[in-house]
């Protein structure tokens, strides 16, 4: 897949100077700057949703309630 896009002078320097420092194709180098951004939006999308669930009152008593019972699995597994 063929994309076209606008980027700065900066950032097209930039990256012609890695691609040939480090051998490595400029469409590599996109491709794993994208990914590791992506990774990096999933993260703080997780994060944000833990903290929304911890202000929750009815998550805690459900996550609090399955730990509970997971601990009474785990003793029950060991006598």
């Amino acid at each position: 897949m063929n994309i076209t896009s606008s980027l700065s002078p900066e950032i097209i320097s930039r990256l012609n100077d890695y691609s040939k420092k480090f051998r490595i194709p400029k469409s590599r180098i996109l491709e794993q700057a994208l990914e590791a951004y992506f990774e990096r939006i999933r993260k703080a999308e997780l994060i944000r949703t833990f903290k929304a669930a911890s202000r929750d009152e009815e998550i805690l008593l459900m996550a609090e309630e399955g730990l509970e019972e997971y601990l009474k699995i785990l003793d029950n597994e060991t006598t």
